[in-house]
């Protein structure tokens, strides 16, 4: 299939300034010849790389389309191919047309994914460039964002490729050594060994350790929103976001049911979680809701137990209370506007954020997010120029890395005979280079790139 022609619609599906059609492959620019024409009638394809033209897609007498085409002379393209790119007016009619008229030119329409799978396969992005690819189109926020663009520009293929280098280097010369013992050496190679071994483990430990960083980063942070019924939960969620997601009445109990809704904290994205009041259930309806939202607490980053200042604590709080107590928690003591019926001092005493709100006011919500901000991007979350893990297969692969690593340490303490370092070396090796995109099978780079999105 690497020596077709394929092509896509490479801008969204939907109604807009301009669209793009993409070609590439070595059938490309005589497609584009059959099709564009300028108003000089020039051959474009002779032209200099990277010039865009002026000019009309047409099928035999018929204009389809006025156009600007972009004319891409491999190796010096995004796949390293030949590539053409026509930018028609927007509509979905007309790229449709355009698109149809490529193919039965001599192209197919690629895959989801294969644009960005070719520049793999051609040796012009590894990898783990290829995935962040996609991570940067999906993108929910700034941070996000820059971890996406610091993966694309090679920050990860470097770590990994410095590690292999040096684990090659001790591989090939215990091999050489064991074909060779004349010229070569291994007294006390595992001392040698070591200093290496040990920095290799510490830099594949600091990439594992950014992955729960990096999935809140690229997810956000799951956030539910707790407390009994009337407390002013949803209240909260609809000041949050922005808008009236949620019911509100002075009826206890008119959310039965989690509401969810995905705001933008200013560059980090919370996934809003309103739960069912807590209380002791008066229908199976309403036992239901309060089940789900204890197992919503499970799965949380953060809970934000709300609790009515004007209304005194029962077993239905310290169900609460325990059910939070050790986990990432803000309290919000709501209903500052109203006389006070709880002992403060009591909560302070077991938990460490709390904040004093009145959420019908809108007061405190602004100290409530920056409350937010800084539990999890202040001293948790360094982003100056790490790099966050945010791909399980690459977590899966850093950890099997990792155990071969130890394995390795292992044998050097227990005085193990050197071509057992050059086992686990190599499990080592081959593990960090399935994250770059040595030496893996054809079928899982097909199962990665058809997570892509068409014409990308």
């Amino acid at each position: 299939m690497q020596d077709s022609t394929i092509c896509a619609i490479s801008t969204g599906l939907t109604s807009s300034g301009i669209g793009i059609v993409r070609i590439s492959g070595h059938k490309a620019f005589s497609i584009i010849k059959k099709i564009f024409k300028t108003k000089k009638d020039i051959d474009i394809t002779e032209g200099e790389s990277h010039k865009a033209y002026y000019g009309h897609i047409i099928s035999g007498r018929e204009v389809i389309d006025e156009v600007i085409v972009l004319i891409m002379k491999g190796p010096h393209t995004y796949t390293t191919e030949d590539t053409v790119e026509i930018n028609c007016h927007g509509g979905v009619a007309v790229m449709k047309k355009v698109l149809d008229l490529v193919v039965r030119s001599g192209a197919r329409i690629a895959e989801p994914g294969e644009f960005t799978k070719r520049a793999y396969l051609n040796g012009r992005i590894d990898l783990s460039r290829a995935e962040a690819v996609m991570d940067l189109i999906s993108s929910k926020n700034e941070m996000a964002l820059k971890n996406s663009v610091k993966l694309l520009d090679g920050g990860l293929y470097e770590k990994i490729r410095d590690m292999r280098d040096m684990i090659l280097e001790h591989t090939a010369y215990i091999e050489a050594a064991l074909d060779d013992p004349e010229h070569y050496s291994l007294d006390s190679y595992g001392d040698k060994i070591l200093p290496d071994v040990d920095k290799i483990i510490s830099d594949v430990d600091n990439l594992l350790k950014t992955f729960d960083n990096g999935r809140i980063i690229t997810e956000g942070i799951r956030t539910v929103i707790v407390g009994k019924p009337n407390v002013g939960k949803s209240t909260l969620l609809n000041i949050l976001s922005g808008s009236e997601k949620a019911i509100v009445t002075d009826i206890p109990g008119t959310t039965r049911d989690y509401l969810e809704e995905e705001i933008n904290l200013d560059g980090i994205t919370l996934n809003l979680v309103d739960t069912a009041g807590i209380r002791q259930a008066n229908d199976e309806v309403e036992r239901i809701g309060v089940e789900r939202s204890f197992e919503n607490m499970e799965s949380a980053d953060l809970v934000i137990y709300v609790v009515d200042l004007s209304v005194p604590l029962d077993d239905n709080d310290e169900k609460i209370m325990s059910s939070i107590s050790g986990r990432k928690s803000i309290v919000l003591l709501n209903k500052s506007d109203l006389e006070t019926r709880i002992n403060i001092e009591y909560i302070k005493a077991r938990f460490d954020n709390i904040l004093i709100i009145s959420a019908k006011e809108h007061k405190g919500t602004d100290e409530l997010k920056k409350m937010i901000r800084d539990m999890f991007f202040n001293g948790e979350l360094s982003f100056n120029d790490e790099i966050c893990i945010t791909n399980l297969r690459q977590k899966n692969l850093l950890s099997d890395a990792l155990e071969s690593l130890h394995l390795v340490r292992q044998s050097v303490h227990d005085g193990m005979p050197e071509d057992f370092f050059s086992i686990d070396l190599l499990n080592a090796y081959n593990s960090l280079g399935f994250i770059i995109g040595e030496s893996v099978e054809s079928d899982l780079i097909d199962e990665i790139f058809e997570k892509f999105c068409m014409g990308k």
